[in-house]
C-alpha cells in the first residue's frame, strides 16, 4: 500500500469511493483487510480508474469468496465462465433486448438459490453518454424506518424465493427469462436476517425472487411483497450511480437491492463484466 486509503461519501446513505487503491496488482493483506472492514460498513463501494480484465475482476472476487458461474449461460464469458457480460450488445454488434432489459426493476441476485451470494463485482468498460446508471436501496435503513407493528409481523414470516417469478420479475419478463443449465427449486428464507459482519437487521424481501410467504396466499403475499418494496426503495434510501468507464463497483448482496435504472439509448453501447461471489 502506497498510501493509505479514504474514502469519499458518493450519496447519502449508500455510495462510497475507496481511494488510493489500484485493483490491477495484488492486494497487499493490510489493504485486503481495509476493504473488507470498510465494506461491511458501506455496502456499495466504488473504486475509480481501474482496467481489469476478466481474469483480474476474478481474481480480486476470489479473495472474498467464491465466485460462481452464472446462471444465465449466453452471457458467461468464454475464457473465465465465474464472469459474465452485462451488455446491451450481440456478438453481431446489433442490440441486445434482452440484456437492455435485463435487471431493470428492483432485485437481489440469486436468493432461489440454496446459498445466496454474499456479493457482486461491476466493472464498467462502456458506458452510454448520458444515464444509464445502476441504483441502490439500503434494505438495512428500510428495515429501521419500518413501523413496530410491520417489524412484529416480518419477524416470523419466511419469503418463499424462485427465479424472477415475484411480481417484479413476472411483470419485467413474463414467460421470456432467459437460457439456464439447471432448473431452480423454491428456497425459504426469513423476511428479516442479521447481517454476518455487523449484526444489523436486514429486510430480505425482493418483488423479482420473491413470490410468497409460508402460510399465505398469493392475493395477501403479493401487496405485501410489492408494499415492502415500495418502502424500500423510497428516494431517501435509494443511489443511483452514474458510471465512468473504469469504475469498479461491489455491493454487499444481503445488505442490498439494486436495479439498471433502464434510462438510456439501447443503441448506444453499454458493457461491463461482472462476477457474483459465494461464500467459501
Amino acid at each position: 500500500m502506497t498510501s493509505s486509503p479514504q474514502l469519499r461519501p458518493l450519496g447519502e446513505l449508500l455510495g462510497t469511493e475507496a481511494l488510493g487503491i489500484d485493483l490491477s496488482r495484488p492486494l497487499d493483506e493490510a489493504t485486503f483487510a481495509w476493504i473488507g472492514r470498510v465494506f461491511a460498513e458501506h455496502p456499495v463501494l466504488v473504486f475509480r480508474d481501474q482496467n481489469l480484465g476478466a481474469a483480474e475482476l476474478a481474481a480480486f472476487g476470489r479473495r472474498f469468496g467464491s465466485p460462481r458461474m452464472h446462471a444465465l449461460v449466453k452471457y458467461r464469458h468464454a475464457e473465465y465462465p465465474e464472469v459474465s457480460w452485462l451488455t446491451n450488445v450481440e456478438d453481431d454488434g446489433k442490440v441486445d433486448w434482452y440484456g437492455v432489459k435485463r435487471a431493470t426493476d428492483w432485485h437481489t441476485d440469486s436468493t432461489y438459490e440454496a446459498d445466496p451470494p454474499i456479493l457482486a463485482i461491476l466493472h464498467a468498460k462502456e458506458i452510454p453518454s448520458s444515464k444509464g446508471g445502476t441504483m441502490f436501496a439500503d434494505m438495512r435503513a428500510a428495515y429501521d424506518a419500518l413501523p413496530k407493528t410491520m417489524k412484529d409481523r416480518l419477524s416470523t414470516l419466511v419469503g418463499l424465493h424462485g427465479r424472477s417469478t415475484g411480481p417484479a420479475g413476472e411483470k419485467l419478463y413474463g414467460d421470456d427469462k432467459g437460457e439456464t443449465e439447471k432448473v431452480y427449486h423454491e428456497m425459504q428464507r426469513p423476511a428479516v436476517i442479521e447481517h454476518p459482519v455487523t449484526g444489523r437487521p436486514i429486510l430480505f424481501v425482493n418483488p423479482m425472487h420473491t413470490h410468497g410467504f409460508i402460510g399465505m396466499t398469493r392475493e395477501e403475499a403479493w401487496p405485501l411483497i410489492e408494499e415492502l418494496a415500495e418502502h424500500a426503495t423510497q428516494d431517501l434510501f435509494v443511489y443511483y450511480h452514474h458510471w465512468r468507464v473504469g469504475d469498479v463497483l461491489m455491493w454487499d448482496e444481503l445488505a442490498t437491492m439494486h436495479r439498471g435504472a433502464g434510462d438510456y439509448r439501447p443503441d448506444e453501447r453499454r458493457v461491463m463484466l461482472r462476477t457474483i461471489v459465494y461464500a467459501h
